[in-house]
């Protein structure tokens, strides 16, 4: 998962101390060596996956130099739910048409999310990221001088010493997500599964095992079957300061507000409890969210991000 929101959303305690020397760079990897050790990481690992590191300038540019959010939704979706992405979900869809109803039977995980995840993370699996994520991960550790990013790169350590993947498989993002659903270490441990239910869990090469996985992160969230994640609604004369995500109420006591849904949305009962969202805040598209909302917005906590989920799968869907 592209952790944008994640690595911006650390404690400002971890703010960037800028490049420190190499002689402080090996200094701090010996302690972290100490560390995976003393947490039951095999020497001959910690050996094999930190003897070559040095700081890696690629990962301290990209991390020193992320643009300030700025966009307005109507900016962002423009790009996030172009043509191009929504016609190649259209044929990933098609030829995966089996696996996502298998997914779907098993987890309860309708196609809509996990498209929307699968083609906003890594264009449906083909833009994983190039960077060695023990390497990135070290760098990250080590300038932000973060506890987090050190656990991340023993968690990685963990997966070689398990025999989940080998270390040159673990390729990924700068901020070390990995594979197709862009999972960090540690969610590759406690999340990732074999959809088979064979053999090791392959978030890199295999369709079946990444859709599961990502299928399997959102149940663990609480994902309710049959409940949509967001949907665009009509609300003239709603006041977007009365709304927001936490301003909860039942879909029958926004209908009486004057919020209207589009014809095709699925029925609902009068009860379901929903949220009005107005993403530019100043009025323009307004949707309607509900529980699996929240869900989605674990994977990535924010709203933007959550709503163009829901769109682009309902796209890929209806294209």
């Amino acid at each position: 998962m592209d952790r944008r929101a994640l690595l911006t959303g650390i404690s400002l305690s971890l703010a960037l101390p800028g490049i420190a020397s190499a002689r402080d760079f090996f200094a701090f990897l010996k302690a972290l060596q100490a560390r995976a050790l003393a947490a039951g990481i095999p020497p001959a690992i910690v050996t094999q996956t930190t003897r070559h590191l040095v700081p890696n300038a690629t990962v301290l540019k990209l991390d020193h130099h992320q643009a300030e959010f700025t966009e307005t939704w109507a900016e962002y979706s423009s790009h996030v739910l172009s043509q191009t992405r929504i016609q190649a979900g259209a044929a990933k869809a098609a030829a995966s048409r089996s696996l996502l109803a298998a997914v779907t039977s098993r987890f309860g995980v309708g196609a809509e999310p996990l498209l929307g995840i699968w083609g906003i993370e890594t264009n449906y699996g083909a833009s994983q990221g190039n960077f060695d994520v023990i390497d990135a991960l070290t760098t990250l550790a080590w300038d932000r001088n973060s506890s987090f990013f050190g656990g991340q790169v023993i968690a990685a350590m963990r997966i070689v010493a398990n025999g989940d993947a080998p270390a040159q498989q673990l390729i990924g993002s700068y901020a070390g997500a990995m594979g197709q659903p862009q999972f960090m270490p540690s969610v590759y441990l406690s999340t990732a599964i074999s959809f088979s239910g064979t053999g090791r869990p392959d978030i890199w090469n295999s369709d079946a095992d990444s859709l599961a996985s990502m299928a399997n992160y959102l149940v663990k969230y609480g994902w309710q079957p049959g409940l949509p994640s967001s949907e665009p609604v009509f609300a003239p004369g709603l006041d977007p300061a009365q709304t927001g995500r936490d301003v909860v109420r039942s879909l029958d006591d926004w209908r009486q507000a004057g919020v209207q849904r589009l014809p095709g949305a699925i029925e609902l009962p009068g009860n379901t409890p929903a949220a009005v969202l107005f993403p530019d805040s100043t009025g323009g598209e307004a949707f309607l969210v509900y529980g699996n909302f929240h869900v989605i917005r674990r994977y990535n906590p924010s709203d933007f991000y959550a709503l163009a989920v829901g769109a682009l799968g309902r796209m890929v869907r209806s294209a």
